[in-house]
């Protein structure tokens, strides 16, 4: 539903408006779309801590990278592959210099550490060149020390969230780039875009995803605790799209500022609960499995769609841009099928099998 709600902010249907909807419309929603990114930042150290934090043996860095390089890198090959004519557009709006940093530096899932290449060639995949930087830091992020107490938890999350504020709330107040006015998301400068685009900025809110899981298991919350939490989680959200959205900065809007309503939303999903259960409806999951998908495809198929005319030459024009959404969900999908899962399972199967030669090579050579 991320995802959706991601592509309809960057391609919002016509007529998405209050004026047209006033009883009732999403558009509100869909206007603060970019909150999601640090949502996604930290269910992402939330899955990680889940997954990984209560293991009995400590974690091996290579096999975690390789297992993060098998889920994420077939699909991003792909999307290079798609968005070849956006390569070939870079060449024509770009320094020669800054073309060629950008073109070795995206394949290497590193564009993300230069803020005016951020979003060179493929557009949103600089959240995933951050992500592949907080990744590599993950092995020694779980092994510092942690609290144990849900209380002490607690206390270390609030303190991350404000802690990863400072440098957003400094910029409101200083206005570095100097705009003269509110920065809002289209505003370009070199602080701006380093605070959007570069993985530092995102550390606290990883690292509140790690104290999240940690939290999930200190808790322990029963099927009431879970809709509670969960309930005040989405109230919270609501009340801030709906009549708090444009009282908010923008820039600390996208730095994380509602992540203690979105670790609540999480909290509330994280187990059996009727609030579980609304999505969990089969066409949702089948959704939700193909996120990462549909977040990279989305952008740079929906143009070509548009710039191509597809939909004219085929006479379904009429259908547009409803029926874009709907392709390029079911692209998504039918990546995640035949591509995405296959090619993790024999990436790592392959990498399974080095290791166990190597391990057994080793021993015959003792």
């Amino acid at each position: 539903m991320l995802a959706i709600t991601i592509l309809l902010f960057h391609f919002t249907p016509p007529g998405l408006t209050w004026t047209s909807h006033p009883s009732f419309t999403l558009y509100p929603i869909i206007n603060i779309g970019y909150v999601f990114v640090s949502f996604f930042f930290l269910i992402s150290g939330y899955i990680l801590s889940y997954n990984y934090a209560g293991r009995p043996q400590p974690m091996n860095a290579p096999d975690f990278w390789m297992a993060r390089l098998s889920r994420l890198y077939p699909v991003y090959a792909l999307t290079m592959l798609i968005s070849i004519p956006m390569l070939m557009t870079e060449w024509q709006v770009r320094s020669h210099t800054d073309f060629w940093m950008g073109a070795i530096a995206t394949p290497l899932l590193i564009q993300g550490i230069f803020p005016h290449l951020a979003t060179f060639w493929m557009t949103v995949t600089w959240t995933l060149s951050c992500e592949v930087m907080l990744y590599i830091a993950f092995p020694w992020l779980l092994r510092l020390r942690w609290p144990s107490s849900t209380g002490k938890l607690l206390a270390l999350g609030i303190a991350l969230w404000i802690v990863g504020l400072i440098p957003h709330t400094i910029y409101v107040f200083h206005d570095p780039d100097h705009f003269g006015h509110a920065a809002d998301r289209y505003s370009d400068g070199l602080w701006i875009n380093t605070l959007k685009f570069t993985p530092l900025p995102y550390l606290c809110t990883f690292l509140a995803g790690l104290t999240l899981g940690r939290i999930h298991e200190a808790a322990k919350l029963g099927v009431r605790g879970r809709v509670i939490v969960g309930l005040a989680g989405f109230i919270g959200f609501w009340y801030a799209a709906y009549h708090l959205a444009q009282q908010m900065p923008y820039v600390m809007v996208h730095g994380g500022l509602l992540t203690p309503i979105f670790a609540a939303i999480i909290l509330g999903l994280s187990g059996p609960s009727p609030l579980a259960r609304i999505f969990a409806v089969r066409p949702l999951v089948a959704i939700g499995t193909s996120t990462y998908a549909l977040y990279l495809l989305h952008f740079n198929v929906f143009i070509l769609l548009q710039k191509n005319h597809v939909w004219e030459r085929m006479g379904l024009a009429k259908l547009d841009p409803w029926i874009s959404y709907v392709f390029v969900v079911l692209l998504a999908i039918a990546v995640r099928k035949w591509l995405e899962h296959p090619a993790q399972k024999a990436i790592g199967g392959w990498w399974r099998r080095r290791q166990v030669g190597r391990s057994e090579t080793g021993s015959a050579t003792a």
